[in-house]
């Protein structure tokens, strides 16, 4: 279904009718790449806007795009798609819940970019939905069911499945041959760990043999053997003939059993095989692993002082198909598989050890692996049942490759500006604004007053990238010598950076980005359908290097959670280090909607801090003057300290009616009155 092929209802479409009261209907559109919203393309009267008055806001007009805020995305996986754990296990993204532990990744070198490794991350968020399926098919035979919105980390950036438009344009797609980044499915069929329905005879001796040998000569089982390891070789022993003591009776340090009973009863069992076969030296390895083995670095060692057993290990490996490095350190001499997280993941399947923590390649480096290329992507035709999850990383681990988070609206709503669903799925796009604002602004009355544009909606919100109605506002603004400013969290404004360069050579521009903390598992929980910190930093790099003036909003500072001099510090840095022209630091305001969504998010998140939050909005809306008094008295010294004490480099037109303005405020910091965090 294209743009092009939609028509004009105006009730609605389907079960989304036309906002009440809206003039000028041209058409509603739906289309799957933007599943979930619905556009209502209208002819705008006017394009200026005034500013309230009296109001503390320091400008008088605006320009509004859009009405209603489409950063959202939507991006889902089939049911029984398997997301890694840190422990290398695997679970169906369908029974994952909030609060789970999976395994996402992070920039090695900080949060830039750059080569990535694997962390555990916790999951936020967890929903279903229903949309068209597409089957992904990779070149070593894994397969997936995914959105066609759904995007995968490869060795040239994300993709989605299917081609459409994002944010910043038409989105890059999935092609053949390209090499999806993560640590592959791994193992053999019916080796899987987790899937197991039964231990052969052969196995279980290998295992008790590696559980004797790792756990060393100094009689056993020895303190460090974890309840996991002894649990398994108290049921593998109760499946031989031989009936020898409890493990427990064998469990102080340095004890040999008495003759006859005990470890002195299974000499033959716990006799070494001239020739093992699979199953055994898949045994040995878990019962090694789980005496002696570690992960260092995203590495799975064992290191064991007897040569002996390293010789042993390493057979077993060979045996397996693993290739193995032998290293002596500082901590005595180590053996384990090369291959990187793969590998360690193919092991760990393979050998299954019964003791799963901090066995998972958590610190091993994010990198392609053999087969990973994708083969096809084949439309179903089809609706399905789809899930998906959000996470602290904003990424995780499906079917070995890593994944896109979905930032889903039921969930986190963007309360910028209004508290209903709607707001998200019912996008107001003024078609004309470009030709009705060079209207207005050739009428003889206006004075060529500034403009500020995103205290409202976001200029640069995802449907920019498809409507693209703000080359032709900023035309205009320019070409009548009417000076603007530009309030954004969307990355998409990089791609008018040669235009606005333009435009600042005839009037004032004054470009801000708001940035409200560093924390990126907080950041995803609280303002999850926005770029990420990094990604905004990145762009005001951008817009220096520009040669454009570049102001940022620490806003909305969280009392209590973001606003220690340790985090305000750290954050004032990076930003001073990205180019920034000046900064500005306010706390949160807690408008109707937005106060009752983030007070329950308190209460779930820091219960504690309820009744200190009560407290400091207690008059309403905005914080109490006390704290904003405070929190500009320990925000000046550091905005001077990293240059930022010059303001936000943008425009202004009115002084804020309380008077109240401190160091660094502009036209975007109004006392009390800035763009919310969600």
């Amino acid at each position: 279904m294209r743009w092009s092929g939609q028509q004009v209802l105006d009730t609605g479409v389907g079960d989304a009718p036309a906002l009440p009261g809206m003039r000028g209907l041209l058409r509603t559109v739906r289309t799957p790449e933007f599943a979930g919203t619905v556009f209502h393309e209208v002819e705008a009267r006017s394009a200026l806007n005034r500013v309230p008055g009296p109001s503390p806001l320091p400008f008088e007009w605006t320009v509004n795009p859009y009405r209603g805020c489409s950063h959202a995305c939507v991006y889902c996986l089939a049911g029984p798609t398997r997301v890694l754990l840190p422990d290398g296990r695997t679970t169906p993204i369908s029974r994952l819940r909030v609060g789970d532990v999976v395994l996402g990744t992070e920039p090695v070198d900080g949060p830039d970019g750059g080569p990535r490794r694997y962390v555990p991350t916790t999951v936020l968020a967890h929903w279903s939905t229903t949309k068209p399926a597409h089957r992904l098919r990779l070149r070593g035979g894994t397969e997936m069911v995914a959105s066609g919105e759904h995007r995968f980390l490869t060795d040239r950036g994300w993709r989605h499945v299917t081609g459409g438009w994002c944010r910043s344009g038409r989105r890059p797609r999935l092609r053949p041959g390209a090499a999806l980044l993560g640590p592959g499915v791994g193992g053999a069929p019916g080796r899987e760990g987790a899937e197991r329905t039964g231990h052969t005879a052969e196995y279980r001796s290998g295992y008790l043999c590696g559980l004797v040998d790792g756990d060393g000569p100094d009689g056993f089982p020895s303190p460090r053997l974890e309840l996991e390891a002894l649990g398994r070789a108290h049921h593998f022993l109760s499946g031989f003939p031989v009936r020898p003591a409890p493990v427990a009776a064998l469990s102080e340090p340095g004890r040999v059993p008495p003759p006859g009973r005990g470890l002195a009863a299974l000499t033959d069992l716990l006799r070494h095989p001239v020739e093992p076969d699979e199953d055994w030296c898949a045994g040995f390895l878990a019962g090694v692993l789980d005496a002696r083995g570690d992960v260092v670095d995203g590495r799975l060692v064992v290191r064991h002082p007897d040569d002996a057993v390293l010789g042993r290990v390493a057979g077993a490996l060979h045996r397996l198909g693993f290739r193995f490095a032998v290293a002596r350190g500082e901590r005595g001499v180590e053996i384990g598989p090369c291959g990187g997280a793969g590998e360690l993941l193919r092991l760990l399947r393979v050998a299954d050890p019964a003791v799963a923590r901090g066995r998972g390649p958590v610190g091993a480096a994010v990198e392609a692996v053999e087969g990973s290329e994708v083969e096809s992507v084949v439309d179903l035709g089809v609706a399905l049942p789809m899930y998906d999850i959000t996470t602290g990383t904003g990424d995780f681990v499906a079917e070995g490759v890593v994944s896109h988070n979905c930032f889903a609206r039921n969930t986190h709503t963007y309360l910028d500006l209004d508290a209903g669903a709607d707001f998200d799925s019912q996008i107001v796009v003024k078609v004309n604004v470009a030709a009705v604002l060079r209207r207005e602004l050739r009428a003889p009355r206006w004075g060529r007053e500034p403009v500020a544009m995103g205290t409202n909606t976001d200029p640069y919100q995802r449907a920019e990238g498809r409507y693209r109605l703000m080359p032709g506002v900023i035309d205009a603004l320019a070409g009548s010598g009417t000076p603007f400013s530009i309030l954004t969290k969307g990355t998409v404004l990089t791609r008018d950076l040669p235009r606005l360069a333009s435009a600042a050579a005839d009037v004032p521009v004054g470009i801000g980005v708001s940035v409200a903390l560093l924390d990126r598992e907080l950041q995803a929980r609280l303002e999850p359908g926005t770029p990420s910190p990094a990604a905004r930093l990145d762009m005001v790099r951008r817009i220096a290097d520009a040669g454009l003036p570049c102001g940022v909003m620490v806003a909305p500072v969280l009392p209590l959670l973001t606003d220690s001099p340790e985090a305000l510090d750290a954050l004032l840095a990076r930003i001073a280090a990205a180019g920034a022209s000046g900064a500005t630091v306010m706390a949160l305001h807690l408008r109707r909607g937005t106060r009752e969504w983030f007070t329950a998010w308190l209460a779930r998140e820091h219960p504690a801090l309820v009744p200190r939050y009560e407290r400091l909005y207690r008059r309403g809306a905005y914080v109490d003057p006390a704290y904003r008094r405070a929190l500009a008295e320990r925000v000046a010294p550091l905005l001077r300290r990293h240059g930022l004490a010059t303001g936000a480099g943008t425009l202004r037109n009115r002084t804020p009616s309380d008077g109240s303005a401190t160091e660094g405020e502009t036209a975007f910091d109004p006392p009390g009155e800035q763009l919310s965090l969600l």
